[in-house]
């Protein structure tokens, strides 16, 4: 089987404005799927769900995006009747539930970056989805199997640094992977980059979790609770059975992880 892990990003990668605690972290959350398994179950799931509550409609697809949600923007503005926005928040929490998937995020606190890094310091972005890649390779190493990465789009130039940054660890390797394993189990040396337009399913799935996801990684970080919310409701899902893991059901440092 081939797999695809779909990245989505919380905060951003600049450190000029890590003092402030609005933009002081940033995450990276990747979701892995088997790209037979989208294709037959995570595409049609997402748009059953789409066409009971919004009207979704192949030639006009409503695309999932959880601000948009949040603040029941069109085409989300029936889920300001609280009767409606219950059930499509349990069928959403459901859906989650039941999909087949596999959960990495990477969290980067930018200013103790900086701190503890003055001469020379990792790009955030970089770090994070380099945490993320050598997480999935183990991955599909251990389940024999291949598979490649797939990003959303953030601009002309954005994306072009992606795609370096990628290529470029495909090709040296990091600290703990060499590029022969890279070889050995990645399908492509190319980030592939789609916008959220083209209503892809795995980054859809991505974009819903991935700030429940950074927020309980932060909480856990914290010695805090998780969030008691929706958010919350999400990252317990995560926590049951969606978390990658390594030795002993460990899920720190295998399904999140903290940095610096």
């Amino acid at each position: 089987m081939k797999y695809r892990m779909y990245i989505d990003e919380v905060g951003n990668s600049d450190l000029g404005a890590s003092a402030d605690p609005n933009h002081r972290y940033l995450s990276l959350t990747g979701v892995v799927f088997g790209l037979d398994y989208v294709s037959q179950e995570v595409f049609p799931a997402l748009e059953a769900l789409k066409g009971r509550y919004f009207e979704s409609h192949p030639d006009d697809p409503v695309i999932f995006h959880r601000k948009e949600l949040v603040n029941k923007k069109p085409p989300f503005a029936v889920l300001k009747d609280p009767a409606v926005e219950a059930a499509f928040n349990q069928d959403l929490l459901r859906l989650l539930a039941d999909l087949d998937y596999v959960v990495i995020t990477a969290v980067i606190d930018k200013l103790e970056h900086q701190r503890r890094y003055t001469v020379w310091r990792y790009d955030p972005y970089h770090y994070c989805l380099t945490v993320l890649v050598e997480r999935y390779v183990r991955w599909l190493q251990a389940h024999n199997s291949q598979g490649d990465v797939m990003a959303e789009s953030r601009g002309g130039k954005e994306d072009r640094r992606l795609k370096d940054s990628f290529e470029r660890l495909c090709e040296d390797g990091s600290e703990y992977v060499g590029p022969e394993l890279f070889a050995s189990y990645f399908t492509s040396r190319q980030l592939k980059v789609k916008a959220k337009t083209y209503n892809i399913a795995g980054l859809q799935i991505a974009d819903l979790v991935a700030h429940p996801s950074y927020r309980a990684t932060l909480a856990w970080h914290m010695g805090q609770s998780r969030p008691d919310n929706f958010g919350g409701r999400i990252a317990a899902i995560l926590e049951e059975n969606k978390y990658n893991r390594g030795f002993r059901n460990r899920i720190d440092g295998w399904g999140r992880k903290w940095l610096p």
